[in-house]
């Protein structure tokens, strides 16, 4: 993975974003010893650290002396005022979408070379399968991310590209370039699940104004027995949803998008390994 040269050099915040990212991948939490050898850090350096974030509400410490990540951060992210708004709006439509369908929807967003995911609704009936709020996800292991990619300007898209093969090291899918094209002819994603078998992702995206996607609607369809939705009326409903979520935020309403499916050009993206 690339070093990047900052020019500025700001250490004390460098330290406190690394505990922070580094706390984002800890759910069980870590204790102040772990932090300090996962860092490379002494424990007294870090411990400075740790009793600011925690007074400041980042992180917050259990009985048995283990720090763990907060809300805080999530809530900070919710209340932005494009995602406050997004949130605010897609969530009556969610909740009609999954009381119709008897299965649950969730909203996700990318976030650098990941997806977020910043709503879900629950299906009402039992089983079911979700994706909870908060949740982070590979962007090249997410129906999610490939709609939000395939329905960008090809310069953002191959930006996230990068910054996914920064971040993670790994190559570019060498069909990813056919692939985001399937998914802009079609106007939406159906394929099964990169991590739960029986799982059927159905994803169409949200667009802004200039009719680029800013989220991702995605049911998680999983077929129950006697009950009479399907692969095809998850899709009825859910074009339908995002093209009402769309219209909420002002993004392009027209069928030329997402009905139309008309050609688009090719997102040619870097498939050279980071150094």
């Amino acid at each position: 993975m690339k070093t990047v040269k900052r020019r500025y050099p700001t250490p004390a915040l460098e330290k406190g974003l690394d505990i922070l990212e580094l706390f984002a991948h800890e759910p069980s939490g870590l204790t102040k010893s772990d932090v300090a050898r996962r860092l490379n850090r002494t424990v007294s350096e870090i411990f400075r650290m740790l009793l600011c974030l925690e007074e400041r509400g980042y992180i917050s410490r259990s009985e048995d002396d283990r720090f763990r990540l907060s809300l805080k951060i999530f809530r900070m992210a919710l209340e932005y005022p494009p995602t406050k708004r997004l949130v605010s709006e897609a969530l009556p439509i969610m909740q009609d979408l999954v009381h119709e369908l008897n299965q649950s929807v969730h909203l996700g967003v990318l976030e650098g070379g990941h997806v977020v995911i910043i709503a879900q609704a629950d299906s009402p009936v039992s089983p079911g399968f979700y994706v909870k709020a908060g949740s982070i996800v590979d962007l090249m292991h997410a129906a999610t991310g490939h709609v939000i990619l395939a329905h960008l300007p090809s310069e953002q898209c191959s930006r996230a590209v990068d910054l996914w093969q920064q971040q993670t090291g790994n190559r570019v899918p060498k069909d990813l370039d056919e692939h985001l094209e399937k998914i802009r002819q079609q106007g939406y994603e159906e394929r099964d699940s990169y991590q739960i078998r029986g799982v059927i992702n159905i994803t169409y995206p949200v667009l802004d104004e200039s009719g680029n996607a800013v989220a991702a609607l995605t049911v998680p369809y999983l077929a129950r027995l006697e009950d009479p939705t399907t692969p095809k009326t998850v899709r009825t409903a859910l074009r339908e949803a995002s093209l009402k979520l769309t219209e909420a935020i002002g993004g392009l309403h027209h069928s030329a998008t997402l009905l139309e499916k008309k050609p688009a050009k090719k997102t040619r993206v870097s498939q050279t390994q980071p150094s």
